[in-house]
């Protein structure tokens, strides 16, 4: 075994705004499908979660704010009391094993179904426009359809909803909030002008385009302080509903990053290349020139091992690091990443759906 906190300081402690982590390690999202039908967690996420609570900070798996914003089954919510006291449980998990965890706000947008929403209506986007691909519905897989715009007078009520999800994390004894404004989903499908062809005010100019993220993180800024909140951006992420790159990426997300930085966020947490598939940048692209924009600390996410994290520490690249994958079957993943043990790699079959096989019976090096 060897002591790898002599090579890096990712194991030392840091302070990303207002919040105080044992480490510069970060679990990154990841969304497990384990909630019941009506997206409460409970007792078996709350053991979940303690056991990787050496984490800096846990960053929850993406929830939904609202009934509209659901894209999966059996992905959690914070819109109702029932949802608000089973996230409680994990927070008093998290924090009684010494961890710090933030909510991270999920609206999916278009990548839904008509069996996932509200009265069986269509799912929303800011444009009439069909991704590919199906989602999880609790009878299988189905194509997803394509979607209905939001009126430009529904747009108060939706960063409502971001509100109230952001009070109920609140309640719920988060430490933070996440924005999820990343991965193809409602806010990313309103910046990237391939999946936004709106004629109003949040569509068409690339402040326009930004328009509902940057309100959005206004809003939410007013529940939590802003040293507790933080946003997730993905540039050249592509592979829900095989959404295309936006037509200019640097001046897209350079002018958001920008504009960002008026809020003086927690952080940045900044996929670097596909998520979940891999790290080269596209031709004309410079992802570690966009994410310099930003002012405040940033979380880099994509494809990390011990290595790349301490190299990209090193040159100043990260001021931490996110690891998803590798987190679900090794839940002691700080200490083994330290002395230098094996990892265990989780097989995909266990990502999604069923109960504690797969999801809390993975051993740690003291077990």
């Amino acid at each position: 075994m060897t002591d790898n906190s002599t090579r890096t300081d990712l194991f030392a402690p840091m302070t990303l705004g207002a919040l105080h982590l044992a480490n510069r390690i970060i679990m990154a999202p990841l969304t497990r499908s384990r909630a019941t039908d009506d997206g409460v967690v409970g007792d078996l996420q709350a053991t979940y979660y303690a056991q990787r609570a050496s984490a800096g900070l846990i960053i929850a798996e993406a929830t939904n704010i609202s009934p509209q914003a659901r894209g999966y089954a059996l992905t959690p919510g914070i819109w109702s009391d029932e949802q608000v006291a089973g996230w409680r449980t994990v927070t008093d998990a998290v924090h009684a094993a010494g961890g710090k965890i933030v909510s991270q706000l999920w609206h999916v947008g278009r990548f839904s179904h008509n069996d996932l929403q509200p009265g069986g209506q269509l799912p929303v986007a800011p444009s009439a426009i069909r991704p590919e691909g199906q989602t999880y519905t609790n009878d299988g897989m189905v194509e997803v359809p394509t979607p209905r715009a939001l009126d430009t007078d529904e747009i108060p009520g939706l960063i409502a909803d971001y509100v109230h999800a952001a009070e109920n994390a609140k309640r719920a004894g988060f430490d933070g909030i996440e924005v999820h404004s990343a991965n193809c989903y409602l806010l990313d499908q309103f910046i990237r002008d391939s999946s936004n062809q709106r004629t109003d005010r949040y569509g068409g100019s690339i402040e326009n385009r930004t328009r509902l993220t940057l309100e959005v993180v206004e809003a939410v800024t007013k529940v939590w302080e802003p040293g507790r909140v933080g946003i997730r951006l993905s540039p050249t992420t592509t592979e829900v509903g095989n959404t295309p790159l936006d037509s200019d990426v640097m001046a897209t997300y350079g002018h958001l990053i920008r504009e960002l930085n008026r809020f003086g966020l927690a952080y940045l947490h900044f996929v670097e290349g596909v998520t979940g598939v891999q790290r080269e940048e596209v031709k004309g692209i410079d992802l570690d020139a966009l994410h310099a924009e930003f002012k405040g600390p940033f979380i880099g996410n994509n494809g990390y091992n011990l290595d790349l994290a301490i190299k990209r520490r090193a040159e100043g690249k990260v001021d931490a690091v996110a690891f998803g994958r590798l987190f679900i079957g090794n839940p002691d993943l700080v200490k083994r990443l330290r002395i230098g043990a094996d990892l265990t790699e989780a097989p995909r079959a266990v990502f999604y759906g069923g109960g504690a096989k797969g999801y809390t019976d993975w051993p740690t090096l003291d077990r």
